[in-house]
């Protein structure tokens, strides 16, 4: 977990221009988690964390040409990525920050957040910020497109039990944030965790 958002920005910036290259195979994965976000046809959503926008299509399917898809990020070079690739035509690019969005309060009805939470300075504080921009009843969808023990091999580490990402964390996490978690998976293929927005 990053302390500041220096760290955040520097390690993005350095992986931007290749990052959809190194995972080309995602797609599938994106689709089927932005499937069970539940988006009805002229929903507002976010994309928390977009990157290079990789969620921006399958969102755009699901709510149509009357629904609004926002993708927000921290740094310059993943959203500049994401305009190379054709991604801005699917959604607004907004270079923001997470702990202080430029959304109105219950202004969008789900969030989709790929690898987003283990970069988050302030978890509890940042979920209280997404659960601000959410209608009460919208969804969130905390995502990634291999499981925990997976990304762990990958990045050469162990799972450790203060995992923000482990169930019995991120469960009371979630609900001292005004969320109420609704499904959990932890798969190598997937992580996906949905939630509700309290009201």
């Amino acid at each position: 977990m990053s302390d500041d958002h220096t760290h955040v920005r520097e390690f993005f910036t350095a992986r931007a221009a290749d990052w959809d290259s190194r995972f080309p195979d995602d797609a599938p994965a994106y689709a089927a988690a932005v499937a069970e976000l539940g988006l009805r046809r002229g929903d507002r959503v976010l994309d928390a964390g977009c990157g290079t926008g990789r969620a921006l299509p399958p969102l755009r399917a699901a709510v149509g040409p009357t629904g609004v898809v926002v993708g927000a990020d921290l740094t310059p070079a993943m959203l500049q990525a994401a305009v190379r690739a054709g991604r801005d035509r699917d959604g607004r690019l907004v270079l923001a920050d997470v702990s202080a969005l430029p959304l109105r309060s219950e202004s969008v009805d789900a969030v989709f957040a790929a690898g987003l939470i283990a970069h988050l300075p302030h978890p509890a504080g940042n979920l209280r910020e997404l659960a601000r921009v959410v209608r009460p009843g919208g969804t969130l969808a905390l995502f990634h497109p291999i499981g925990r023990a997976a990304l762990a091999a990958r990045q050469g580490r162990s799972i450790t039990p203060d995992d923000l990402r482990a169930e019995p964390n991120l469960r009371p996490l979630l609900a001292g944030s005004g969320w109420r978690m609704t499904s959990y998976s932890d798969e190598d293929a997937r992580f996906l965790a949905l939630a509700v927005r309290e009201g």
